[in-house]
């Protein structure tokens, strides 16, 4: 081999790492700015979105969900008829679920919330992480359907983590994969994201999971009662 191979395969060894190499803190950054910039982001202070969710057999759920940062988030699933809530109010947790023939509002176990929680925070945990007590880890790459998509692990407060999968191009959250811990036992939940669109300067995602956002709106006016257990509630 000559000398300048030699030379020339160290420098290129040399220069590799670095320019694959990527810090969580990096990462966030480049997810913040695509997403519309961190400013933008953390001046959300609530959202409403309506979607659809297909059932099957041609039948449709309408979905609407409600949140006021950093402490309220209501969710609402109709079906023939029938309305299924979830909502918490900063203090309390509560539900309505007539399809299991409980049409009565029940108050929620602080375990059974952690999604109500974790969803009222409009802009997400990464806007301020350190700031709402979370950290964060870079754990390198994964193949996500064929997207080779950065793996970021987001540790909240309350010690349950999120996985959060950033495609390399746009640097968008394609996957969200929860771990929480509810009575004693983890429990995990996986969500895709895709179909962004700019809303008042932020990309949103307009698919979550199954459900399909046909609009969505930020910063709102939102009546508070709407996430309060009703009176006549469970105690």
């Amino acid at each position: 081999m000559s000398l300048r191979r030699v030379v020339l395969t160290i420098a290129l060894a040399a220069i590799a790492p670095a320019a694959s190499a990527m810090t969580a803190e990096e990462l966030v950054a480049k997810n913040l700015e695509a997403r519309g910039g961190a400013a933008k982001l953390a001046a959300i202070r609530s959202m409403h979105a309506l979607g659809m969710i297909r059932i099957g057999g041609g039948a449709e759920a309408k979905t609407e969900f409600w949140a006021v940062a950093p402490d309220s988030f209501r969710s609402d699933f109709s079906l023939q008829g029938m309305t299924a809530i979830q909502a918490w109010d900063g203090k309390q947790a509560w539900t309505v679920q007539p399809f299991g023939g409980r049409r009565e509002p029940q108050k929620l176990a602080p375990d059974d919330a952690k999604d109500l929680v974790e969803r009222a925070d409009v802009a997400g945990p990464l806007v301020d992480y350190a700031g709402k007590g979370n950290t964060i880890e870079y754990l390198g790459r994964e193949d996500i359907d064929g997207t080779d998509a950065h793996k970021l692990r987001v540790t909240l407060k309350n010690g349950d983590s999120q996985i959060r999968y950033i495609e390399p191009d746009h640097f968008l959250e394609i996957r969200v994969v929860y771990h929480r811990m509810v009575r004693g036992q983890e429990e995990v939940a996986t969500v895709d994201l895709g179909e962004y669109e700019k809303v008042d300067g932020v990309y949103v995602p307009f698919e979550v999971g199954r459900n399909q956002i046909e609009k969505a709106e930020l910063n709102p006016a939102i009546d508070p009662k709407l996430f309060v257990l009703p009176e006549g509630g469970a105690k």
